[in-house]
């Protein structure tokens, strides 16, 4: 898909407006033996920050899997926005040096997209200067903000970021945080992200969804934290110390929508 020019690559979105883009009712999955999700929902409106948390194992990559209809749950729905378009960004990429691509051409792979246009791409995300540098040569950070890039191409209402935070050091992760929140202002589209950095998570997200298998429990970070399921999977300690980074970095949201209320079962 082009992009032709600035218009296009930044769509003006009324973000205030609640537009349901994607959300999975009641979903279960299993696999043998094994429940995976057990009676989920989740919901991601335009405009907003939805961070899924959770431990190694809780169903996490299997829930982004079910909401892209990748794979069918045994039970429940998913509902998504027609003509939906959705910008994926996934927690592993393969870097070959048998085969080397420069970040230009692995940006250009399967697109109609001119030089000036992911120069300008990369300009966005921060990395403007390794256009020419092979994917495998870039640091953990940099190729988060190329597949980031490459995540924009289809100038997305939906991005799905499944631990763009992995490998990158904790100044890069602010950094990084930060970028995720201006896109979401600039495109007016949603976010759903996958993270298991509940410091960062808890001061730059909109609505925390604590998963292990079913939902323990959502919200506002700042009750999440609070809340019997939080504390019952991670545990009264850091449920005391994210207290108080939350509050010492908190923000406020009201401008694009109303606090939530926390919901869900105890885990």
């Amino acid at each position: 898909m082009s992009i032709v020019n600035n218009a296009s690559i930044h769509p003006s979105v009324d973000v205030s407006q609640r537009e349901l883009l994607i959300e999975a009712r009641s979903v279960s999955y299993r696999i043998g033996n094994r429940q995976i999700l057990d009676s989920v929902d989740i919901a991601v409106n335009r405009g907003e920050i939805v961070t899924l948390i959770g431990t190694n194992g809780a169903g996490k990559s299997t829930l982004i899997r079910v909401l892209l209809k990748l794979i069918k749950p045994d039970q429940g729905s998913v509902i998504q926005h027609p003509g939906l378009r959705v910008g994926y960004s996934p927690q592993h990429v393969h870097r070959d040096s048998i085969l080397p691509l420069t970040v230009r051409h692995f940006l250009a792979l399967g697109e109609s997209i001119s030089l000036d246009q992911i120069r300008e791409l990369l300009e966005e995300v921060g990395v403007g200067n390794i256009l020419a540098q092979p994917l495998t040569g870039i640091s953990g950070g940099e190729l988060h903000r190329v597949m980031l890039a490459r995540a924009l191409l289809r100038k997305p209402d939906l991005l799905v970021l499944d631990e763009p935070m992995a490998g990158v050091d904790a100044a890069s992760q602010s950094e990084l945080y930060s970028l995720i929140g201006d896109i979401r202002d600039r495109y007016g589209c949603g976010i759903l992200l996958v993270s298991h950095d509940l410091y960062m998570v808890m001061a730059d997200t909109d609505t925390v969804v604590c998963l292990n298998h079913h939902v323990c429990c959502t919200g506002h970070p700042q009750t999440v934290i609070t809340h019997p399921g939080f504390i019952s999977v991670f545990g009264k300690d850091l449920s005391n110390t994210l207290a108080i980074y939350s509050h010492s970095h908190d923000h406020d949201h009201s401008t694009h929508r109303p606090e939530p209320e926390t919901s869900g079962r105890h885990a």
